[in-house]
């Protein structure tokens, strides 16, 4: 476990900025607003912002401000890759330790706004200390150089960094493909889990003979992913086949790279159309330079290589808290969650909110940490 800051060459700011006055810009989408992909006239304003106003300093002194580390992880295999992580201590005794995953497009800056809360809590018996790892592959984790490096194997490698960290009982969250890990994690390693909670649970359809009527919110909810998995998908499918291909132009076109991430943004928070009246401007680059920098386009998109094609419904038999918001990408109808989260303790349905919980609902998140886990400590 070794000391990590963030120092980025002035050189490679230099070159950010020579690359967006450089940009080669596509002719206008032939259909209005957001139809055909991000607007050209929001792109060209935004990658302005980029280039013109936007401070990485200001970014990298907040994350330089937090307990910064590394250490080579194996997950079980034979290779390692070093893992960049936050562990952030609350002064509080008897704080529970809480591991949080993020997943694609976001980073660890998901959760930058939630940890002094968590780890100062009005009332100290709700304190978390805060283990915050970078996936392998993303943002200023290493990169696998062979594959296998899918869902199972990283909540392996989780349960490594916290044994290495010397906590032998923790709590685990997750959203995006952080539910996933979380959920492997609860599967491989339940003796040391007191729970997970999760903001985008899966599992599979029940057979016919315990299907049970679904309610009309449930009946939209799946109406919805089936119209996301037709025309809201075609980046998972490219993620999943190519992601070397894809690579070429998300480590070469900043704005590639930028408009690649700021469409979800824009498709899957809870934004009345556009993202920033959820996510300040420059979060959503504090963000999307997390990708840049590190040239993780490519390394990043490897998940989906590894795992979106062979996602395993295991049984999760921890006890296990969810909460739903209106726009996450998937809404599966309780009954389907319960069969496979067989501890299942805690529902519930805030009334905003999309897929980037910790960034866009921050309070409401906190309090569904404090209430699940307080019941587990």
């Amino acid at each position: 476990m070794r000391d990590f800051r963030i120092e980025i060459p002035e050189s490679d700011l230099d070159d950010l900025r020579e690359r967006l006055a450089r940009t080669r810009w596509p002719d206008p989408a032939t259909a209005s607003g957001w139809m055909q992909g991000v607007p050209l006239d929001y792109a060209r304003e935004l990658c302005d912002h980029w280039a013109r106003r936007y401070d990485w300093r200001r970014c990298e002194a907040e994350l330089n401000a937090l307990p910064q580390f590394r250490t080579g992880l194996d997950g079980g295999g034979d290779d390692t890759v070093e893992v960049h992580l936050l562990h952030v201590r609350s002064r509080h005794e008897g704080a529970l330790p809480l591991l949080l995953t993020h997943g694609w497009p976001g980073s660890i800056v998901e959760f930058l706004d939630i940890i002094p809360a968590l780890t100062d809590p009005p009332d100290p018996a709700d304190a978390f200390h805060l283990v915050i790892p970078a996936l392998p592959g993303y943002g200023f984790s290493g990169k696998p150089t062979v594959p296998g490096w899918g869902v199972e194997r990283i909540a392996t490698a989780w349960a490594q960094l916290m044994d290495r960290l010397g906590y032998d009982r923790y709590a685990a969250h997750g959203g995006d493909w952080g539910a996933a890990i979380t959920s492997a994690l609860g599967t491989g390693a339940p003796e040391s889990l007191v729970g997970i909670h999760l903001t985008m649970p899966m599992a599979g359809p029940p057979p016919d003979d315990e299907a049970k009527p679904l309610t009309q919110a449930e009946q939209k909810g799946l109406a919805a992913r089936k119209t996301f998995m037709k025309v809201g998908a075609g980046y998972s499918h490219e993620q999943s086949t190519r992601p070397q291909t894809l690579g070429y132009s998300l480590a070469d076109s900043p704005v590639g790279q930028c408009m690649w991430i700021v469409e979800k943004f824009w498709d899957w928070t809870d934004c009345a159309g556009h993202p920033e009246n959820v996510v300040s401007r420059d979060r959503l680059l504090d963000n999307v330079m997390l990708y840049w920098l590190p040239d993780a386009g490519a390394s990043s998109a490897r998940l989906y290589w590894e795992s979106y094609k062979r996602r395993r419904m295991d049984v999760v038999p921890v006890p296990t808290g969810v909460t739903l918001f209106p726009q996450e990408l998937a809404r599966l109808p309780r009954h389907w969650i319960e069969r496979r989260y067989t501890d299942l303790r805690h529902w519930n349905e805030p009334p905003v909110g999309g897929h980037f919980a910790a960034l866009e609902q921050p309070d409401v998140l906190v309090d569904e940490l404090r209430t699940f886990f307080r019941k587990l400590r």
